[in-house]
This record gives C-alpha cells, structure tokens and sequence, in this order.
C-alpha cells in the first residue's frame, strides 16, 4: 500500500522529466520543490545490485547537474537500501509521516464551520497566491503553476474565504480510489480560525464524489500545528520515512 500511494503521490507532484530504471523513478523538475525531483526506488534489488543502480541514479541526476536524491520508506524500498547509501556519504533529512484515513470518517470528524469553501477544478489566481505567501518565500509562482498543469488525474483546489478574499487553500488528486491531499497553507491572519479543517472538509466531500473511499497525505514530522490538525480530522500514519542526498 505505501508503494502504491507513493506513486500516486508522484503522479499529483509529477516531474518534468520521469526515467524508469527497473522500477526505480529516477524524477528530474529542476524549477520545483526539490521533492518533486528525488528517486523513488521501488523497484526490487538484490543487495549485489544495490550499488550499481545508485550509480546509474547518480549518473542520471550528474547528466543534469544536479545532486542524486532518494526518497528512502522502509515498507517501500529493498531492505538494506538506506544503510548503502549511508556508507555513500548521504545525508539523512525531512523527516515525513505518511498518513491516510477513510473519507467518511474525515467528514464525520469535520462539523460545518461559518467560513465558505470554493471549489475549482484547476489553480486559479487566489489560490496560488495564498499558496505562494505561506510557501513560496514570495518568489514566483509560475514554477508551481507549471507542475500542476502536468498532473493528468482529476483534481480540486479549495479556497476557503472570508468575504472575497481567499485565507486557506488545499488541492486534492483522485487517483484509483484514493485521493491525496496537497498544498494545505492558510495565511497567518486566519489561522486557529478552522478555516483548514474546512478545506479538508470540502476535499472529502470532493473525494466522496469521485469514487475516492480513502484519502492521504504527507506531513513533515517537525510541523507540529499541521500534525494536530491532521489527527484531529481522522488521519493517522502508516509510515514514515525520510530522504538520502549525495555530499
């Protein structure tokens, strides 16, 4: 299951350029969140190909310029994988809980607030810029305005709003009964306000629709508002796991 829902999540946050090794997702988006860019290493291996196969990762992302980075899950890839790369000089860091809950019992936990929810089936202005203001360091937009023009699976992205103004947003990604959640952010004047618990509430509700029974998501473990918020809506963690980057 966590295989699964890691390459659907790969599919909702898809690369500009996806090279499949023997299973292993070799992922390059040179103007995305690094993330977007790390291998998925999937594929099984035997511990006497574990060494050959990350050099060919590591020849595939040099060929780019860029530095090889694995998205290491325990449950998902071969056993032994991190230790390997761990003698390689890679750094360990992020630290994710992958977490999943029945839709119903997401909108069974979220009650109505007073906020109204907007519902789109593609990014718009508002929502990207609330996005950007929590996330994107004020930088540009385009780069992730670009990323979400290639996800090829149905999608929603949320607004909550106060008057005319969108303060939260989240967008989900139905992908063969589940549906991912993704790009949770809600300005700093509008939080403790529930205005993200009816983004999610509004997603469930979008998920239900779209033949989604169970949803997922992805969580740093150091974001403790975003941790709670997510128990209290009626998710909690299949797994976690962390990324490898090459000195």
């Amino acid at each position: 299951m966590v295989r699964g829902l890691q390459e659907r999540a790969a599919r909702a946050l898809p690369a500009e350029q996806v090279e499949n090794a023997d299973g292993w997702w070799l992922r390059h988006a040179p103007s995305c969140a690094w993330w977007v860019g790390t291998v998925l290493p999937h594929g099984d291996a035997g511990p006497g190909e574990w060494v050959s196969r990350v050099v060919g990762a590591e020849e595939f992302y040099a060929g780019h310029g860029a530095a090889a980075r694995f998205q290491i899950s325990p449950s998902a890839c071969p056993e032994g994988l991190d230790t390997v790369l761990a003698e390689r000089g890679y750094r360990r860091h992020h630290p994710v809980s992958l977490q999943v809950a029945s839709t119903a019992y997401v909108l069974e936990k979220v009650s109505a607030g007073s906020l109204r929810v907007r519902l789109d089936d593609r990014p718009t202005r508002a929502w990207c810029e609330v996005w950007r203001a929590v996330h994107g360091e004020g930088g540009d937009c385009r780069a992730e305005w670009d990323m979400l023009g290639r996800v090829e699976r149905p999608g929603a992205y949320a607004c909550a709003m106060i008057g005319d103004e969108a303060v939260a947003v989240g967008r989900a990604v139905a992908d063969t009964g589940w549906a991912g959640v993704f790009g949770m952010a809600t300005l700093p004047r509008a939080r403790g306000k529930g205005a993200a618990r009816e983004v999610l509430a509004a997603l469930a509700d979008w998920a239900g629709a779209h033949d989604a029974d169970h949803m997922y998501l992805q969580v740093e473990r150091d974001n403790m508002p975003a941790l709670r918020l997510y128990e209290r809506t009626g998710f909690s963690e299949v797994c976690g796991y962390h990324y490898r980057t090459a000195a």
